[in-house]
């Protein structure tokens, strides 16, 4: 029954499976765990209140690059304790003009909240119709990004801009579209992304010859 209704469901879903007990805390040693989501889970009887704390998001990331921002993270790699609970967050900082370059969260769908500054915000739905839907966002303003789409904030500002995120997902991952298509080790065949970004083999070959900067 099970397999004739995945075989009948035109959709297909990803997303972190809802907690089954309390706590699952990650952890790294496996001996006397049991492996659920990706993580090992600490004895319950060992679990502490550091296990779901984090302390650091008031400090500003450093800014000082390519793209004008740092996103510092808290995720399952800091707070153990958020291990099968399907929540994250970020704190964005950006230079005046600067910008958390196009990329998508496969896992997760993201909640940006304004703290100081303005951000220009966006993001392009699928194929074939590829709408931008954007926002300038103030102090205290809030926008979603839905799950996989590409997205951007750009500080539009001429002071700097802070950010604070929730992501739906312990580990939602980043793709950043730029670094993915020129970055990647090894390198992507230069034939083909001229072809499929419609450019000179020149440009491409160029294009891959810098440094791309990952802000997280």
């Amino acid at each position: 029954m099970k397999e004739d209704l995945a075989l009948a469901s035109p959709l297909a879903y990803a997303s972190d499976p809802s907690p089954l007990q309390d706590t699952c805390v990650a952890i790294a040693e496996p001996k006397n765990a049991v492996f659920v989501n990706g993580k090992f889970c600490k004895n319950p009887n060992l679990t502490v209140a550091e296990d779901f704390f984090y302390s650091g998001l008031d400090k500003p990331g450093n800014i000082s690059n390519p793209v004008g921002s740092a996103v510092t993270p808290v995720n399952v790699a800091q707070i153990a304790g958020l291990n099968t609970l399907g929540i994250s967050a970020v704190r964005i900082d950006y230079a005046p003009y600067g910008q958390n370059p196009p990329h998508t969260h496969p896992r997760a769908t993201e909640i940006l909240t304004v703290l100081e500054g303005t951000l220009l915000v966006g993001f392009v739905t699928s194929n074939p119709e590829n709408g931008l839907f954007t926002k300038v966002l103030n102090k205290g303003d809030v926008f979603v990004f839905p799950i996989g789409l590409i997205h951007f904030q750009f500080n539009i500002g001429y002071t700097n801009a802070v950010a604070i995120a929730g992501l739906s997902s312990q580990n939602p991952g980043v793709i950043a579209i730029a670094n993915a298509m020129f970055g990647s080790d090894p390198a992507v065949d230069p034939d083909f992304l001229a072809r499929a970004f419609q450019l000179e083999k020149n440009m491409v070959e160029y294009l891959q010859s810098r440094f791309w900067y990952a802000n997280n």
